[in-house]
């Protein structure tokens, strides 16, 4: 390609993703909005994603429905870009792109994953983990879009036969460092007790306990992340994100749906713009640290929007099939590729 054919090219390439970003506007919150009926959407089927985890293909599992992957995120003042995955590998040719935390994070990753690979189901593809990471990479593109999972965030640490949470500790960092796009998240974690509980102390500074209220604990530990961007993060060079709480539907009183328990047999979303639960406590604590940061950070603010999505949990749908009720995780396609089309409206708007 010539010079000028080039030139043209990336011109033509520009004005189509301004097109793209025309029309959301500084003013607008594109996390502001309702679900509608669109019978264009999935952006994907998953018979063409072949490497979507057992536990998020509900369809593969048994899900009998597919209208809950017929709803598009209205937002009330603009309208969301179409993922547009060829787009996405242009714009970040060459980049590293990392999700970091839970297998909320592997949900979302997992989501960007099969949106590429559909967009150019012919360029070849590289899958594979190494120990704790693990990497989807498009040579074609020099785009590797990576997941590791941390669901604490700060360190876990083997002492004297004994595995110590450390709350203001995050060694595991160092991993995050060179990346051209980094996507955090944490919080469920945080809740499990017993024999899934995977720590046996928790250490604050000097201090070792058995254990210590646990939204007090994520606190401390998302004030020792946001220490660790202000400390490590370019941001001429990195563009970090948190992913907000993502929400489980494990008690009908939320919806106020008398007639119902859980997500299980829950088949229509909740298609007003409110909520009756309310916002999660640790989403509020996570706004209120995400705000001492003085590096630039973005917060994929995905609660509100997702606590509309009673149905797009894989319930008994998922890995544990009808032994199981999944009200946490979500099936794919659904909810977390409207996550990645506001991270990508994100993206290209910075």
């Amino acid at each position: 390609m010539g010079p000028f054919a080039f030139a043209t090219s990336l011109f033509l390439f520009l004005i189509e993703i301004c097109q793209q970003v025309d029309g959301i506007g500084s003013k607008c919150d594109i996390y502001k909005g309702k679900w509608v009926f669109d019978a264009s959407y999935p952006l994907y089927n998953s018979s063409n994603c072949p490497f979507i985890h057992q536990e998020f293909n509900c369809q593969n599992n048994g899900r009998p429905d597919r209208l809950y992957q017929n709803f598009r995120w209205q937002p009330t003042s603009c309208n969301l870009p179409r993922f547009n995955g060829k787009d996405f590998l242009r714009k970040f040719r060459g980049k590293r792109i990392m999700f970091v935390g839970d297998s909320l994070g592997l949900n979302q990753w997992q989501s960007l994953t099969c949106l590429l690979h559909t967009a150019t189901p012919q360029d070849p593809y590289i899958s594979q983990r190494v120990a704790a990471i693990s990497t989807f990479s498009f040579p074609t593109y020099g785009v590797s879009i990576m997941f590791l999972r941390n669901a604490f965030l700060v360190d876990i640490v083997n002492e004297k036969d004994r595995r110590v949470l450390k709350l203001n500790s995050i060694g595991n960092g160092r991993i995050w460092k060179g990346y051209d796009v980094l996507i955090f998240d944490t919080w469920h974690w945080w809740l499990l007790t017993g024999r899934k509980q995977p720590w046996d102390y928790v250490q604050d500074n000097n201090i070792t306990r058995k254990d210590m209220n646990r939204t007090v604990a994520y606190k401390k530990a998302l004030r020792t992340w946001a220490r660790w961007v202000n400390l490590n993060v370019d941001p001429a060079k990195t563009k970090v994100f948190f992913q907000g709480v993502s929400p489980d539907h494990v008690d009908s009183r939320d919806w106020a749906d008398p007639t119902a328990k859980t997500c299980r047999g829950e088949t229509w979303p909740i298609l007003s713009t409110e909520y009756l639960g309310g916002s999660p406590s640790p989403q509020d604590v996570l706004k209120r640290v995400l705000r001492s940061v003085s590096k630039k950070v973005h917060l994929l603010d995905i609660t509100g929007l997702s606590q509309l999505r009673k149905d797009g949990h894989p319930s008994a749908f998922g890995y544990g099939g009808h032994r199981g009720n999944d009200c946490t995780h979500w099936c794919l396609p659904g909810v977390p590729d409207t996550w990645n089309e506001l991270l990508f409206a994100t993206l290209i708007q910075t």
